[in-house]
C-alpha cells in the first residue's frame, strides 16, 4: 500500500526533500504508560487539535516574545491587519485596505464588526492604541524597531487610521504582516499600562490574559507544561477548524513523535530528519514538507578578541564546510547558504562572492592575523539535536586550522537570553524573514542599533552597513532598493561577522487525517483552519 505524503511547495526548488532538526542519538520507544494512553484516546476527538512544541513561549505578549513558540502561539490568539501566505504573498486582514497616498503617508481602513474575543470592536482608536503602545519607550517593547519610522497615529474616523512616517518606508505593508503588528483589546492594554504604573514589567496582564480577534481565545497557561485555547465562535474569516488547540511543551525531539504515534499529538514541530523514515512508515502519521524563509548561521561576538578582528572571521569562515553541514546535521534537508537572506526574499542577492572553503588559506589568514598556533574558545548551542550536531561537525573542522573549541549547551530560551546579553564569544543562531523583505532579514540582525534581544546577536557595527540599510528602507523604488541590498549583503559577507550556514527545509509530524496545514516560510504554523477528517 503506498504511503501517503504531505505536498512540497516549489518556493525552493534545490532543496532536498528533509527537514532541518537532524538527530544521531539512539532511538526510544514511544509513550506506553496509562496516563499518556489516556491523553491519546482524549485528542482522538476530531474537534480536538493538539501541538507538540520544542520549547515553552516567551511572552503571549505581541510586543514581546519573537521566539518561534511565542509567534506559533500568538498567531492563533491575534490577527494582523495584513498577511502574508505560504508564496509570500500579501492580502488584507484585519485591514479592508491599506495604501500609500503620499510618500510619507499611509491610510488603513478596516474591516468593519470586528470584535476582540473580550466583545470590544476593532476601530481605528484601537489600531492607534496599538501602534503607541508599541513605540512607547516606558514600555521598551522588543519589537518597536518594526516601527520607530512612524511619527504619527492619526484617527481618521472610527474605522481609517492614517499613519504619518519620519522618510518614505517602502515595506510599511509587510512590516504590519509581522505578529508585532497583531492587534490586542483596548481593555487589556489599558490594564497592562495600569499594571505598568503600580510597578508591574508591561506586558505581565497580556502575557496572562492575551485577548485578541484570532480564531482561537486563550482558556489557560500552565507554564513549561501547556496552554490551552478554545474557538472563536465570531471570528470574522474561515476557521476556526477545532474546537479546543492546546500547545504542549515536550523538549524531546522522540518524545514528540511517540506522542504523534500514540495519537496524543496531531501535529509535532521541529521533526528531526532522522526520524522522517519512521513517521513515514507509520500508515497513521505523515510528514508535511515545506521551504523556508529562515537562515541557519554561526556567529561570532565581534566585540571580544579575537573576533574583533575581521581577519580572525574570515579565516574561521573560510575553514567551515557548509556541504558537510548540510548532509551531517541537516540531513541534506536545506541548501548552503552564500549570504544571509533566503532566496525567496525580496532583496536577496542572486551574485555574491561568498568566502570559500579553504583551510589552507584559512590557516595562513590566521598567522598573518597572529594566531599561527591557534587558539581555544567555547561555541554556544542550544540543546536542540540539529545544533549539538552541527556545533560537532564545526569543532572538528575548525580543529583542522588550529581552532580548539570547547562546546556548551543549554536550554533554548538560555541560549538565547545569554547571547542577547553578549556573554558568548561564538554561537550557533537562526532567523525567519517572516514579512518576506530583506528590510527585516538585514536591519535587525546587522544594524548597529539592534543589538541583542532585537536581533544583531553579533553586534557587528559598520557605518557603511548601516547607511545602506537605512537607504533601502527608504527608497520606493524597486530596483533600487534590490542595488542596495545587494551592496550591504557583500560588505556583510566580506566583515563575516556571522557564517550563513544554510537555509533549511520546515518539517512537521502530522496525523494523516490532518487537513489545511502548512508552514510559512518563515516557519511559522498556519492552524486558523486547521482540522480533522476522522471516520
Amino acid at each position: 500500500m503506498m504511503k501517503k505524503r504531505i505536498t512540497v511547495l516549489s518556493l525552493l526548488p534545490l532543496l532536498a526533500a528533509c527537514a532541518a532538526e537532524p538527530d544521531n542519538s539512539g532511538e526510544t520507544e514511544a509513550p506506553q504508560n496509562n496516563e499518556e494512553n489516556n491523553n491519546a484516546e482524549e485528542a482522538a476527538d476530531p474537534d480536538a487539535l493538539n501541538v507538540a512544541m520544542q520549547a515553552d513561549v516567551n511572552s503571549l505578549d505581541p510586543h514581546f516574545g519573537n521566539d518561534h513558540p511565542s509567534l506559533n502561539v500568538k498567531r492563533t490568539i491575534f490577527d494582523t491587519l495584513v498577511k502574508t501566505d505560504e508564496n509570500l504573498d500579501l492580502s488584507m486582514s484585519l485591514a479592508e485596505s491599506f495604501e500609500q497616498v503620499e510618500p510619507e503617508v499611509w491610510e488603513i481602513q478596516l474591516k468593519e464588526g470586528i470584535q476582540f474575543h473580550d466583545g470590544n470592536e476593532l476601530t481605528a482608536d484601537v489600531v492607534k492604541m496599538n501602534v503607541d503602545r508599541m513605540l512607547n519607550p516606558d514600555v521598551a517593547s522588543t519589537m518597536a524597531f518594526m516601527f520607530d519610522m512612524i511619527t504619527d497615529v492619526e484617527v481618521v474616523d472610527n474605522y481609517t487610521v492614517r499613519l504619518t512616517t519620519e522618510y518614505p518606508f517602502a515595506p510599511l505593508r509587510q512590516h504590519f504582516a509581522h505578529p508585532a503588528g497583531q492587534m490586542v483589546s483596548p481593555d487589556v492594554l489599558q490594564e497592562d499600562l495600569a499594571a505598568m504604573e503600580n510597578g508591574e514589567q508591561p506586558g505581565s496582564v497580556i502575557n496572562e490574559n492575551p485577548v485578541g480577534t484570532g480564531p482561537y481565545q486563550f482558556v489557560s497557561q500552565e507554564p513549561g507544561e501547556r496552554i490551552e485555547l478554545e474557538a472563536n465562535p465570531d471570528y470574522f474569516a474561515d476557521g476556526p477548524g477545532a474546537e479546543t488547540l492546546t500547545f504542549t511543551i515536550v523538549p524531546e525531539d522522540l518524545t514528540r513523535v511517540g506522542e504523534l504515534e500514540t495519537e496524543s499529538s496531531q501535529i509535532i514541530g521541529h521533526l528531526n530528519p532522522d526520524d522522517i523514515e519512521r513517521v513515514e512508515e507509520n500508515e497513521e502519521t505523515d510528514v508535511a514538507r515545506y521551504d523556508s524563509a529562515s537562515l541557519a548561521y554561526f556567529g561570532f561576538n565581534t566585540e571580544k578578541a579575537p573576533f574583533d578582528d575581521p581577519d580572525v572571521r574570515r579565516a574561521v569562515a573560510m575553514a567551515v564546510n557548509k556541504e558537510e553541514i548540510v548532509e551531517g546535521a541537516a540531513a541534506g534537508a536545506a541548501i548552503p547558504a552564500e549570504g544571509p537572506l533566503a532566496p525567496p526574499v525580496f532583496g536577496s542577492a542572486e551574485e555574491l562572492d561568498p568566502i570559500p572553503y579553504d583551510p589552507e588559506g584559512a590557516q595562513e589568514l590566521l598567522q598573518e592575523a597572529g594566531y599561527e598556533d591557534g587558539f581555544s574558545v567555547e561555541l554556544w548551542s542550544d540543546d536542540s539535536r540539529t545544533r549539538l550536531d552541527t556545533a560537532e561537525l564545526l569543532q572538528g573542522q575548525l580543529s583542522a586550522v588550529g581552532i580548539d573549541v570547547d562546546i556548551e549547551s543549554m536550554e533554548a530560551g538560555v541560549h538565547r537570553e545569554r547571547v542577547s546579553e553578549g556573554e558568548h564569544e561564538m554561537f550557533l543562531g537562526s532567523w525567519g524573514t517572516v514579512t518576506g523583505d530583506a528590510d527585516y532579514g538585514l536591519y535587525p540582525v546587522f544594524h548597529s542599533d539592534s543589538f541583542g534581544m532585537t536581533g544583531n546577536r553579533t553586534f557587528f557595527a559598520n557605518d557603511e552597513v548601516d547607511q545602506l540599510l537605512e537607504a533601502g528602507r527608504r527608497e520606493m523604488d524597486e530596483a533600487a532598493r534590490l542595488e542596495l541590498y545587494e551592496e550591504a549583503q557583500q560588505i556583510i559577507v566580506d566583515e563575516a561577522p556571522l557564517v550563513p550556514l544554510y537555509h533549511t527545509e520546515h518539517l512537521a509530524g502530522l496525523r494523516s487525517d490532518l487537513q489545511n496545514f502548512y508552514i510559512h516560510p518563515s516557519s511559522l504554523y498556519e492552524l486558523t483552519e486547521t482540522t480533522r477528517t476522522m471516520d
